[in-house]
């Protein structure tokens, strides 16, 4: 029935948008995702959501232990509604979450044993973490990473904004990831679910509609 109902729904959509939907999840991954650890300004969060969506990660995990906030939409332009943001209450559930789905925990960060960017295994399914503004990564994440990588730089400055860093970390990574042999898309199963979840939202009344739709079914 899942598979009617999303021709119903994709029904009410125009050309244009069923296509771009199908041209965005050819380019969507779950083989990368991304963790921000109490990230204290507010635009910041959002604007590594835009960069996530930008670049095709489709997971963030949003670790809010000390510091929650809501997203603001004017950064994020939109972008959280294409982005599954997974909210996480401290960073060991979330380290453990990850775990269990299968990623490396990857620090971001200029530790003595880091991995410069350019040269990190993309291989295997990586959760990269990103820290606080002022103070980095906790000592919980370091403490737990498989890996850690660093953003070469040759000023005087020792660090880049957090969503610059994601910004560029992640244009890099998946440039890296498309070019390899990796199996890095969504699986056929995974896209129907996102297709289904987005058409949903660009339908007003959407619950209506589905509504209407399975009654005409069992008729």
């Amino acid at each position: 029935m899942d598979t009617k109902l999303l021709e119903y729904l994709q029904s009410f959509l125009t050309e244009r948008r069923r296509n771009l939907f199908n041209q965005v999840l050819s380019e969507r991954t779950r083989h990368l995702t991304v963790a921000v650890e109490d990230v204290y300004q507010l635009h910041n969060t959002s604007a590594v959501i835009r960069s996530c969506e930008s670049f095709g990660i489709q997971d963030l995990h949003v670790i809010e232990e000390v510091n929650a906030k809501r997203i603001d939409r004017e950064i994020a332009m939109g972008a959280q509604k294409w982005v599954d943001v997974h909210r996480h209450t401290n960073t060991r559930s979330c380290i453990k979450s990850l775990k269990e789905q299968g990623y490396r925990i990857v620090a971001t960060t200029p530790h003595k044993k880091a991995h410069i960017l350019q040269e990190f295994d993309v291989t295997q399914k990586a959760a990269i973490f990103f820290g606080r503004e002022t103070q980095g990564l906790s000592d919980i994440v370091l403490e737990q990473a498989d890996d850690f990588i660093y953003i070469p730089m040759v000023g005087f400055t020792e660090s880049l904004n957090i969503s610059v860093s994601a910004a560029i970390s992640l244009q890099h990574l998946m440039s890296k990831i498309k070019s390899s042999t990796i199996n890095w898309q969504l699986s056929d199963t995974e896209v129907f679910q996102k297709k289904l979840d987005w058409t949903r939202k660009m339908i007003k009344d959407v619950e209506r509609i589905e509504a209407r739709f399975r009654e005409n079914e069992l008729d």
